[in-house]
């Protein structure tokens, strides 16, 4: 049995959940997970609002249960705020609040790849880039001029794994304009979360952070550290790493009263997966996960019950014309009232 962890998140300014959000998810089995914001924690979620050790799910036999682990903003189950180490079932399923973070838990057999440790990296690397984004920044690595001929230029590393020239020479990617460099000064290139740099100019003519570059060999290059050759410096930004190491060190966040804590309506559930379990108090409307395969775009909401005909305040109308009925009652009557005046003059003749 392994334990499937979905982020759900939404659109900035709305409160659907995009398709993408079944993509940030990961698969783990260990008879422990720690779910927090710390480099620790399997389960890594850069948001100010979780805590450092935020929750952890525990397998007991078949079971896995749930507790909350002291966190600043608590844990929940749907609605239900977890009392502090005081583990609770935990069921497939399950919608799971950490802070203002949202997470779907799936229980059941399933392939585990990779290390936890990259996998938890992983996650929380895909969460910033998605924040950044959303915040109008991109994300991007780039390695910057600030200072020499060409200040100011940039280049972006959009393709991992693409060795990136810097020189004087018209072909290369960030063409620079000392005559100091070599027209082919030097490649940066990105792998992974990491940025690597190449010296294929003159030996010795380019340092990192004044220790010369070695020939033809990738040298790890962080933020922070500069790369000097002729009048040139050159600078790196990794804006996801330097974020979510930013968002780790960060205090909790407390979550205020009029904070929208409720959890995304997702517009693409996965098809013929269990119900989402959310115990609620039963006036409010449960979330269903569809396994109909003509609807795809289904909403987890279950739609609203429809309403009964409102009965008409308007008076029936009334009927024209006499019946049958109505006529032989009054034909009775008559012969009643002519036999009471009968017997009334029979009565007064004999007086």
């Amino acid at each position: 049995m392994a334990v499937k962890i979905s982020v759900v998140t939404a659109e900035v300014g709305s409160s659907k959940a995009t398709s993408e959000s079944a993509e940030l998810s990961l698969t783990l089995d260990a008879p422990r997970l720690v779910i927090g914001r710390g480099d620790g924690c399997e389960v890594r979620l850069p948001d100010p609002s979780v805590s450092a050790r935020h929750a952890s799910i525990r397998q007991r036999g078949a079971e896995y249960t749930l507790a909350d682990e002291g966190s600043s903003n608590g844990t929940f189950v749907g609605q239900r705020k977890l009392a502090p180490h005081t583990p609770e079932p935990l069921r497939d399923g399950d919608r799971v609040r950490v802070g203002r973070v949202w997470l779907i838990i799936r229980i059941g057999p399933a392939m585990v790849q990779g290390t936890p440790a990259a996998a938890a990296r992983e996650l929380a690397l895909a969460l910033v880039t998605r924040g950044l984004r959303a915040q109008g920044e991109d994300p991007t690595p780039c390695v910057q001029v600030f200072a020499g001929p060409d200040q100011g230029a940039l280049l972006a590393l959009e393709e991992p794994g693409r060795p990136y020239a810097l020189g004087r020479a018209r072909d290369v990617e960030l063409p620079l304009s000392d005559q100091a460099a070599a027209r082919r000064q030097l490649t940066v290139t990105r792998k992974g979360d990491q940025l690597f740099v190449r010296n294929v100019g003159t030996q010795g003519a380019t340092s990192l952070d004044g220790v010369p570059l070695p020939s033809a060999a990738d040298v790890l290059w962080r933020p922070g550290q500069i790369i000097a050759f002729g009048a040139t410096r050159l600078a790196c930004e990794l804006p996801v790493v330097q974020a979510l190491a930013e968002l780790e060190r960060c205090p909790d966040e407390p979550l205020r009263e009029d904070d929208d804590v409720a959890f995304p309506e997702a517009t693409k559930p996965d098809p013929g997966s269990p119900p989402l379990v959310d115990p609620v108090p039963s006036s409010d409307i449960p979330f269903e996960a569809s396994s109909s395969a003509s609807s795809p775009d289904a909403s987890l909401t279950a739609p609203p019950a429809s309403r009964a005909p409102t009965p008409s305040s308007e008076p029936p109308e009334s009927r024209a014309g006499w019946s049958l009925m109505d006529a032989a009652v009054l034909l009775l009557a008559l012969g009643v009232l002519a036999a009471s005046v009968a017997g009334l003059s029979w009565l007064l003749n004999r007086g």
